[in-house]
């Protein structure tokens, strides 16, 4: 019976272990912390104003918002900001970002309008520190590079920024390259990860990735949340919620989150 006993709190230990996120400091997340966040910036339903274009951070700029974008790399390596890792659904183009040079991403209209993939550096122009950022990195054949380039614009960067990724490795990759900045780990039910192997998919809907990233906030997609995130979430992390709409409950989401990242409504900017 002792035995048995002593191996089952072993087993709750590695589990404390594994999802244990990482050590963050109060001040590193007050920049951050009851922001409403732009999703891709303040894009609207009708595509009249293209996701992550540059009309779309001016406009959040504007209206007081945090927001939320994605970067990743042309063939080229120009640090870019775009979400799919395909064009097809935003340009009508077919084929990956990155196997287009920075001039020829340039010649693919956003939503059929007149804006283009704006780079991270342009975007980093339009903000101008004004409101808090969370920089998503998409992962890709290329991580290294990406978060090289990455880490380095934001080092000349003046405002309130943070990074995330679905990638616990690219998240690992700041906490050994650039511990200072805040950092979080993105996650979804298991289901949203249809195209990974199962095993894969089970850890990433887990966080069984954050032995890696120690991530210092989560979010967490709408799904209901599994016993793994809630051990992670009880050790105190900041939480962010991604994508919240106007058709659910903002005030609860609000009271629960630290930060909501939100699309095609208007919340107020701070709650």
């Amino acid at each position: 019976m002792i035995e048995i006993l002593i191996v089952l709190a072993a087993l709750v230990l590695a589990v404390l272990f594994v999802v244990r996120p990482g050590r963050v400091r109060p001040a590193q997340l007050a920049p951050f912390q009851g922001w409403n966040y732009a999703h891709r910036g303040l894009h609207t339903q009708d595509k009249q104003v293209a996701e992550n274009s540059l009309p779309a951070f001016a406009a959040a700029v504007a209206a007081g918002y945090g927001m939320e974008l994605d970067v990743q790399l042309s063939k080229d390596g120009q640090v870019v900001v775009f979400h799919d890792d395909t064009l097809d659904r935003v340009t009508g183009v077919q084929g990956r970002v990155d196997a287009f040079t920075w001039e020829e991403l340039q010649k693919m209209p956003l939503c059929g309008g007149a804006e283009r993939m704006p780079l991270f550096t342009e975007v980093l122009a339009v903000v101008e520190g004004k409101t808090p950022l969370i920089v998503e990195l998409k992962s890709g054949p290329r991580n290294r590079e990406l978060c090289q380039k990455t880490l380095a614009l934001l080092r000349e960067y003046e405002g309130p920024f943070c990074v995330e990724s679905f990638d616990p490795t690219v998240v690992a990759w700041f906490k050994n390259n650039a511990p200072d900045i805040v950092r979080g780990q993105l996650a979804d039910d298991f289901g949203s990860y249809k195209k990974m192997p199962a095993p894969m998919a089970f850890a990433l809907s887990r966080c069984l990735g954050n032995c890696l990233a120690r991530p210092q906030f989560i979010a967490w997609g709408p799904r209901k949340k599994n016993v793994m995130v809630k051990l992670a979430e009880a050790f105190g992390p900041m939480k962010v919620f991604w994508t919240a709409h106007a058709d659910m409950d903002t005030e609860a989401l609000q009271a629960e989150y630290d930060g909501v990242i939100f699309e095609f409504y208007a919340p107020p900017p701070r709650y």
